[in-house]
């Protein structure tokens, strides 16, 4: 008998990826100008500012598909502590994005002022999370894009700790 079930680890991979991207693209315009002072005033990077949001809210609903697909898939038991521990770099990472995009929008920014900020630095928390993620995840059984998306996690990684030191450096000197 033919098996007929489609694989949705593909599409869930792709959604992931994609997920990926548009969350380092929210990372990319704070860092960079910190980083690189000269990008301060690039087209790029006033758009992304701009829509960064926006781009963040369709980063969550991509990791959604992601996260549903694949727990779809592997039919997971959320009953079992073992389920938590074996997932726990994707379903804390989860919890912040469902956070951070809850309070995407002006009306929280106004009634949570100060908090809105610390809340939403858990964003680098999540950020160390998904270097953990795909790397646990991914070990092993790279796809096509594993190797995209670890160069960009890491990247962003990479130029996220830059930019502390810098910020750390220019406390430091004053």
């Amino acid at each position: 008998m033919l098996d007929t079930t489609l694989d949705i680890a593909p599409l869930a991979n792709y959604l992931g990826f994609l997920a990926l991207v548009c969350y380092i693209l929210t990372l990319l315009p704070t860092s960079m100008r910190i980083v690189f002072p000269q990008t301060k005033q690039t087209e790029i990077r006033k758009i992304l500012l701009k829509n960064r949001r926006e781009i963040g809210v369709i980063a969550f609903v991509l990791a959604l598909g992601h996260g549903v697909l694949l727990v779809a898939k592997r039919t997971l038991d959320f009953t079992e502590s073992h389920t938590y521990w074996i997932y726990v770099q994707g379903i804390v990472t989860f919890i912040i994005f469902t956070l951070l995009t809850i309070t995407s929008n002006d009306w929280s920014v106004k009634k949570m002022k100060k908090n809105w900020k610390k809340l939403h630095e858990l964003t680098y928390l999540a950020l160390f999370l998904l270097v953990w993620h795909i790397i646990n995840k991914m070990w092993g059984h790279w796809t096509h894009l594993t190797p995209f998306g670890m160069v960009g996690i890491i990247g962003i990684a990479v130029l996220f700790i830059a930019r502390k030191w810098k910020e750390r450096q220019n406390q430091l000197s004053k």
